[in-house]
């Protein structure tokens, strides 16, 4: 079939990385189902089932060798993708057939093999979110003491610095951080269940011994990299766990449409602008235009992301009794994409914050225009203290203000109110003065010192706890 007459998934064929992607992929989750059937029989044999070393080494060596197009075929027949997969297997390693899902029921190999996806998933995540952070650091030291504009309401406020703001972005992340780590952590196996999470047919195959039958759930939950096994479940492990880590992701999402948001709304400003290329192109039309494409992804793939937590939640609640099986096709594309999508979120945030453009001039522009108008209670203070007359001198610069300000609406002129308090008598005393008390650095409170705090303090023995991890990420190439 020519794949350009079929639909092909963006997230896979367009953006995302191959790790994240392979994670995903049909590879990777059935050749991990013959892992959780050799862990099965590995347990099994020690706690004395009547099951031969050649029968398990037999199945370790066909690990890896899956033939997709048989088993699509067996499912047409039985119509069941389990059942196919254990004929294919057990084709392949005929003495182990009989024993291959002993005591187990479909959800053992589909339900573990997902959380094992979610494990790796969230490794992924969190060494891109290093490397990130790591990158953002960066921008905060270098920024941490240049003034610029704050905005609240969209409106010009007092002024904080490049870096300070950086900082409240990075804060977002940090906290994302710090609940990945608490998912990562504590998230459960399902390990052996059985059919309705009673463990019946592992009784059954042990004699009705307890104890080997909970020795055999944490047997397979070790040998699968799991020191934590779901307490009680029915047929499948609780789909909260699955809300929890997508409310995780969207968490992640959320912080990153912030941070993209602010450089569109600075784009246009031409205060900051994302990496552009050489040969890159902003429009079809207008040639001039740099858009900024890659914020713009990021606001669009984190809108998306951000929905799911919604699904899960509905199909949490709609799971009835023991299981449902309306569960099952909806999670084939809600788990893989939500991670799929801030795999490729945090390889464009990287991207657009390690090239970041700020532009000195612009936003030094912008201060000077706005700044006069913050700095007149310093000014009316610096003359009260040189003797002037508070009531007088705080009417002057009303009715100054008030002219400058309309003198920049109405005729697109720059703000000249410094230039009319030096020229008015009342301020006599202070006029050689003005310029020094409008000093933009002497406007920004405490935000170069809370910005390398916060990075001492907060971000550095974060980055120090992961430090070989995150030497060794690789985020890979930004695709189209």
């Amino acid at each position: 079939m020519n794949e350009n007459n079929t639909y092909q998934n963006p997230l896979t064929g367009r953006y995302a990385s191959e790790e994240m992607s392979y994670n995903w992929s049909p590879q990777r989750k059935h050749s991990t189902w013959r892992r959780l059937w050799v862990a099965l029989a590995t347990a099994e044999k020690e706690l004395g089932l009547d099951i031969t070393d050649a029968q398990i080494a037999e199945m370790k060596a066909h690990l890896d060798d899956i033939d997709f197009e048989a088993a699509a075929a067996k499912e047409k027949e039985l119509r069941h993708d389990v059942m196919s997969h254990i004929h294919i297997f057990g084709e392949l390693c005929p003495k182990a057939m009989p024993i291959i899902h002993l005591g187990a029921t479909s959800c053992f190999v589909t339900d573990n093999t997902e959380l094992i996806q979610i494990r790796e998933g969230l490794k992924i995540v969190r060494g891109k979110m290093l490397a990130l952070m790591q990158i953002m650091s960066g921008v905060i030291e270098k920024y941490k003491d240049m003034p610029t504009l704050g905005f609240t309401h969209y409106q010009p406020a007092q002024l904080t610095t490049v870096g300070k703001r950086f900082c409240l972005y990075l804060q977002d992340f940090v906290f994302d951080f710090e609940r990945l780590e608490y998912e990562l952590s504590n998230l459960p196996f399902r390990s052996v269940k059985g059919t309705t999470g009673t463990q019946a047919s592992f009784m059954a195959l042990f004699n009705n011994d307890h104890e080997k039958c909970k020795a055999l759930e944490k047997r397979v939950a070790e040998l699968m990299g799991f020191d934590k096994v779901v307490a009680v479940s029915g047929q499948t492990y609780t789909r909260k766990v699955d809300y929890y880590v997508l409310a995780l992701l969207s968490g992640i999402a959320q912080s990153a449409y912030k941070l993209c948001g602010d450089i569109r709304l600075l784009a246009n400003l031409k205060e900051i602008e994302e990496p552009f290329g050489k040969k890159q192109v902003g429009s079809s039309a207008m040639a001039y235009k740099r858009n900024p494409m890659r914020s713009e992804r990021v606001c669009s793939l984190a809108r998306y992301v951000m929905s799911l937590p919604a699904n899960a939640a509905d199909t949490h609640a709609s799971q009835w009794f023991e299981r449902t099986l309306d569960d099952s096709a909806n999670r084939r594309i809600s788990l893989p994409e939500a991670f799929l999508g801030v795999d490729v979120i945090l390889s464009l945030l990287a991207n657009i914050v390690d090239g970041i453009q700020v532009w000195p001039k612009v936003i030094a522009k912008h201060v000077a225009a706005e700044l006069p108008f913050m700095a007149t209670e310093n000014i009316m203070m610096a003359a009260v203290a040189a003797g002037g007359n508070r009531q007088d001198l705080h009417e002057a610069i009303r009715v100054h203000s008030m002219d400058a300000g309309r003198r920049v609406k109405e005729e697109g002129a720059d703000n000249d109110l410094l230039e009319r308090l030096k020229d008015d008598p009342v301020f006599a005393a202070v006029k050689n003065r003005i310029d020094e008390l409008v000093d933009p650095n002497a406007f920004v409170g405490r935000a170069p010192r809370q910005a390398e705090e916060f990075l001492r303090d907060v971000v550095e023995p974060l980055l120090a706890r992961y430090a070989d991890e995150a030497a060794t990420v690789g985020l890979g190439e930004i695709r189209v």
